[in-house]
């Protein structure tokens, strides 16, 4: 929905049809990895994504994924990729060394790739706290990953 009638205004769009997605995900608290990435396929599908265009790959932990996304987004592969985990706090400092780096990484990959990523990585006091968000994340992460992959499809069109 327009807001200004003078000026262009991109509004989103969440049509997964021919795009080719790439899935990251954490083994490290696998329980919520699987329920991230079920609840992430589903929407991937439910917007059109076609089971064939997506491509799953899973490394130990949450600091792995940026280099996977990396490796995947230098293939030209991929329209977007979708980065899916869950760092729980712990009784260490480790908890804010993951989150952060983990995040830094992800933003990282985007910004010199260029290619646009969801991060569905939760960062959760307890484990109940990721097992109740981890359904809505995981689907959210799949919306973001749609939406970003058409605007940069847009917004390469318009330079031309």
């Amino acid at each position: 929905m327009a807001r200004y009638e003078n000026i262009l205004e991109l509004e989103p769009n969440l049509d997964g049809e021919d795009l080719s997605i790439g899935i990251v995900m954490s083994r490290f608290n696998i329980e919520v990895g699987e329920g991230l990435l079920g609840a992430c396929v589903e929407e991937l599908m439910k917007q059109g994504v076609d089971a064939g265009n997506v491509v799953l790959v899973s490394v130990p932990g949450a600091l792995e994924i940026p280099l996977a996304l990396q490796k995947m987004a230098l293939t030209d592969q991929f329209d977007t990729l979708i980065a899916l985990g869950a760092v729980i706090r712990g009784e260490t400092y480790h908890f804010e060394v993951v989150s952060e780096q983990s995040t830094k990484g992800v933003a990282t990959v985007q910004l010199d790739t260029g290619i646009p990523i969801a991060n569905g990585i939760l960062t959760t006091d307890t484990d109940d706290q990721a097992l109740t968000r981890m359904s809505q994340k995981g689907a959210e992460a799949a919306r973001v990953a749609i939406e970003m992959a058409n605007l940069q499809r847009t917004l390469d069109e318009m330079e031309q």
